[in-house]
């Protein structure tokens, strides 16, 4: 079984996600995007308040909103960060990244995990299987906890919408092939939680999320 706590930070209103194993009190972070230190003290106090052992803090992907409280809660927190290399070249540009939306340039955080497909990030007795979800980054992943039937979609798939995919890196085509060939299949019972807005199931957005709906007809058209 677990725990989620959702922090809702930074001016871009991100997710970041405290995913607790409730058996044993081991943490992981999800998409640090603590932007001051106010946001930073809350993830942190949670976890120590509720005598928490964080493990590492995992990224599913590059962006500014995604990051920007990593090197902060890596450093007071002694822990490691996981994202896929082929998003490095997003982190290296934080700065520029930062300065596209006039905001104050954060410490660019070192990645110390490469996150690979079929790699699966262990904390206490939870598992969370790595699934590559190309199509707003080149690097973005999805984290699946079979188990729960839950993921954490990121900013790949939102509940109605998908991930913006005019940034540098991002190609429509690769997201949709991700939606439909890695998460959809998962099951219509899947609950996901992304990295903005409110959380939804797979069931839901097959039937209502105008561009998966629009995909899956011009397939089901093209092959019929």
């Amino acid at each position: 079984m677990i725990d989620i706590a959702l922090f809702c930070v930074n001016p871009f209103q991100e997710n970041t996600y405290v995913v607790t194993d409730k058996a044993t009190g081991r943490c992981i972070i999800i998409d640090a995007g603590c932007s001051n230190e106010r946001e930073t003290s809350a993830v942190i106090d949670y976890i120590r308040s509720n005598r928490l052992e964080a493990e590492m803090i995992v990224g599913t992907h590059g962006h500014i909103d995604h990051i920007m409280g990593v090197q902060t809660l890596k450093e007071e927190l002694g822990i490691p960060y996981a994202l896929s290399s082929d998003d490095r070249f997003l982190v290296e540009s934080a700065a520029q990244q930062a300065a596209m939306f006039g905001l104050k340039v954060p410490v660019t955080p070192s990645i110390d995990i490469d996150l690979k497909e079929r790699d699966e990030i262990t904390f206490g007795q939870t598992v969370l299987k790595v699934i590559p979800t190309p199509g707003h980054t080149p690097g973005h992943v999805c984290l699946f906890h079979e188990e729960g039937r839950m993921l954490f979609t990121g900013d790949t798939l939102f509940r109605e919408s998908i991930g913006r995919t005019d940034l540098p890196g991002g190609d429509y085509s690769w997201i949709m092939r991700s939606i439909l060939d890695r998460i959809v299949p998962l099951g219509d019972d899947v609950v996901f939680h992304a990295g903005h807005g409110p959380s939804s199931d797979i069931g839901h957005e097959v039937l209502y999320n105008p561009f998966v709906v629009e995909v899956m007809n011009n397939e089901i058209n093209y092959r019929g």
